[in-house]
């Protein structure tokens, strides 16, 4: 580990246990409330289990989902350039942090050549940055070759790879509407309707309910609002599989990792020991509901006062229906049901559960919303 690393982390550290203390108070006395008012309010136990029966259990399908699946192929990279007319500025649909800029393109759906644009199937380029790599390209691709295997509505499919020398391109099919951030934080955009948002909200717990229930786990390293994209009818599905990891089950249930976390997205025990697990998951869905709830960024400005974090700014409001008002995205002029804002809400304050253990699991926040 790095002296770079340590120095964040011993810094992160610091000022988390000073939030914590600031905040344990207050959790601790909304802690027995909260969960016997989902205890009373949501019978998760006999939930997860009519859930449990209906799923289909096998660790590459989901609900309604092919048993098949094509292993994702190699595209050469003379018809990546074709296809995104030699990585054409304007063709810049996006840019990760861990990956380069984005690039819209054009392939035919069959043969993988490049395509006119406008004709065939329009993908996103995905070009993985060099440092991120660190000489571990095989490692990459047999990431990618499992990741190929994951077939879901709610995954961003992934369709082909170009390894050339040390730069690693992933081509993945292209989502029209961009991210869920472009949609709750770009002023220019037209707002999300409330229906709109619990809709966005169920496809991506259908998502991460889809892998953390694999015989071999899977956890997203960084679940986060942009990395939730939109078809054409507002339909979730999840990105970034390049930051996906598998988790044998059995007593290991964490993974350690070097991958520094978005800060305001990741839980408390991934930042403090740096261990993965799918209640980590669990709290950054949280946080992406308190974005749906309240059109604020995790780091944002709320109602005009000074820069602060979101789950700070809104905990104290959340379980209280009375004082839920203050947090909720005013572009909703309320035109929303209270009862449902005040069901959602409940669940990211139960999401957000300091203590790993009392936080839900993903099928179980998924029976709630798919309610509403």
């Amino acid at each position: 580990m790095s002296g770079v690393y340590d120095n964040w982390e011993r810094l992160v550290e610091a000022v988390l246990k000073r939030e914590q203390f600031k905040q344990l108070a207050y959790c601790e006395s909304l802690s027995s409330s909260i969960s016997a008012d989902f205890s009373s309010r949501f019978s998760f136990s006999s939930s997860l289990e009519d859930f449990s029966a209906s799923r289909i259990s096998s660790d590459t399908i989901g609900p309604g989902v092919s048993s098949s699946y094509r292993v994702v192929q190699h595209i050469e990279f003379k018809e990546i350039k074709k296809a995104t007319k030699n990585f054409q500025r304007n063709l810049i649909i996006g840019v990760g942090g861990r990956f380069g800029p984005v690039f819209k393109g054009w392939i035919d759906e069959h043969t993988l050549t490049a395509s006119k644009a406008g004709s065939g199937m329009a993908v996103a380029v995905k070009i993985w940055n060099q440092e991120d790599l660190q000489g571990h390209v095989q490692g990459r691709m047999k990431e990618i070759h499992d990741l190929s295997k994951l077939h879901h509505p709610n995954l961003a499919r992934l369709i082909g790879y170009c390894n050339k020398e040390e730069d690693l391109i992933l081509v993945h099919e292209f989502m029209s509407k961009g991210s869920l951030d472009n949609h709750l934080f770009n002023r220019g955009q037209q707002s999300l309707s409330w229906e709109t948002r619990i809709k966005v909200s169920v496809g991506a717990a259908r998502g991460l309910s889809f892998l953390h229930d694999r015989e071999i786990q899977v956890i997203h390293r960084e679940f986060k609002s942009s990395a939730i994209l939109l078809d054409g009818e507002f339909n979730a599905k999840l990105s970034d599989f390049g930051l996906l990891i598998d988790v044998p089950t059995g007593n290991r249930t964490q993974v350690p990792t070097k991958v520094m976390p978005t800060y305001g997205y990741a839980a408390p025990e991934y930042i403090m020991k740096g261990h993965l697990t799918a209640k980590s998951n669990v709290y950054s869905f949280g946080v992406v509901l308190l974005e749906l709830l309240s059109g604020f960024r995790v780091m944002d400005a709320n109602g005009g006062r000074e820069m602060q974090n979101l789950v700070e700014w809104a905990k104290p409001h959340l379980c209280d229906w009375r004082k839920l008002y203050h947090i909720m995205d005013a572009r909703l002029e309320d035109k929303y049901p209270h009862n449902a804002a005040y069901t959602v809400a409940t669940l990211a304050s139960y999401c957000l559960n300091l203590e790993p253990k009392e936080r839900p699991q993903m099928a179980q926040v998924l029976v709630e919303l798919e309610k509403l």
